[in-house]
């Protein structure tokens, strides 16, 4: 498949969504944060349900934020979620980060959580975000790398899911080993002064422990993501069932934990 036309994997189902709407800005951009100050002008690229979002855009009003996502539907979550939070500064639009639609310098700062893992042509998305953000200003990146990732206890189910998902994802044109290529993909893009840094998401208790299982066993069984499964030849229905099992039976262990392993760039322009 070519690399512009990448499939996002997960697509949108409802477990999807659960965990995006999860994230904040404390847990998944607390390396952004220090950059950030009140009357700036920042692109949220992939929004999202837009949970980040608003606290980005709280972060600093009175200046605005500019969400966008590649799909018009979820950019109805991510209105919701900006009404609910009562904010008056976000403003949304359909968008392709391989070709954004504003003039050259336009933000102060251009942030991108968990995309360049799935987009087409990563190199290009940065270049973008660079022309996009003003001299003086910030591209911030983060991505997942589903490599890095680890989990106790260790049933093979899930060694099996990780290898099928990294697969099917390649398969749809995406990177599902992003983290550690993201460095090289800013140097190519044309960055010079980057500052690089890792972080985790580490879920052990109770809690956590079920809201992970559950909503992994969940994206699993997710039609779009099983369709793609199909579609892409790398496995079967039965075998994504016995994967969603295996989930639900680690999420039960007192002894369970998971690290997901994510690297940061904040990119000077």
């Amino acid at each position: 498949m070519a690399r512009e036309t990448a499939v996002y994997t997960h697509g949108h189902h409802e477990s999807v969504l659960r965990s995006h709407r999860w994230r904040t800005a404390e847990n998944s951009a607390a390396y952004l944060v220090p950059e950030l100050a009140a009357g700036q002008e920042l692109l949220d690229v992939g929004c999202g349900p837009g949970t980040i979002t608003a606290d980005l855009a709280a972060l600093v009003a009175p200046g605005t934020v500019t969400a966008v996502d590649a799909s018009a539907d979820v950019l109805a979550a991510a209105r919701a979620t900006a009404a609910d939070a009562g904010l008056e500064n976000v403003r949304f639009a359909v968008a392709d980060v391989h070709g954004l639609d504003f003039a050259d310098d336009s933000f102060d700062v251009v942030h991108a959580h968990q995309v360049l893992q799935h987009v087409g042509d990563p190199v290009q998305a940065l270049r973008e975000m660079r022309r996009v953000c003003r001299p003086g200003g910030i591209v911030a990146v983060r991505d997942a790398d589903y490599g890095g990732f680890s989990w106790y206890p260790q049933p093979p189910a899930l060694d099996e899911w990780l290898d099928l998902y990294r697969r099917v994802a390649r398969a749809n044109g995406g990177e599902p080993d992003a983290g550690r290529r993201l460095l090289s993909w800013a140097r190519e893009a044309g960055f010079a002064e980057v500052t690089p840094s890792a972080s985790t998401w580490f879920y052990a208790s109770a809690g956590e422990r079920a809201w992970w299982s559950g909503l992994w066993a969940d994206r699993t069984l997710a039609p779009a993501y099983a369709d793609r499964v199909e579609a892409t030849g790398e496995g079967t229905r039965e075998q994504l069932a016995r994967i969603a099992d295996a989930w639900r039976a680690w999420g039960e262990s007192p002894d369970a934990c998971f690290v997901c392993t994510h690297v940061e760039l904040r990119c000077r322009v």
